[in-house]
């Protein structure tokens, strides 16, 4: 699994414990997903499947990298549906 340190988390509020335990809870899940998914062979020798933010957006974004030149090889959602959305966005 690939995470990229360099896009900052969303900021979600805490009202308490419980909040903050079913987010770390989930968290763990899309972990273990991701390395089930990338342990199955199912993407191939070559690809792994990674999860980021979107800068602008900060929404999800899933990818299927090649390990061996770290190009993207699929993504959801598309650059075009990325940019979209963040036209929209400041369009408001």
């Amino acid at each position: 699994m690939t995470i990229d340190s360099s896009i900052p988390t969303i900021a979600q509020p805490v009202s308490d414990v419980k909040d903050s335990i079913q987010i770390q809870a989930a968290n763990r899940e899309v972990i273990q997903a991701v390395r089930a998914v990338n342990a199955s062979g199912k993407l191939g020798d070559r690809n792994e499947l990674t999860f980021s933010l979107d800068r602008r957006t900060r929404r999800p974004i899933i990818t299927i990298v090649n390990r061996d030149t770290n190009e993207v090889v699929d993504q959801i959602p598309s650059e075009q549906v990325l940019r979209l959305a963040d036209n929209l966005k400041q369009s408001q």
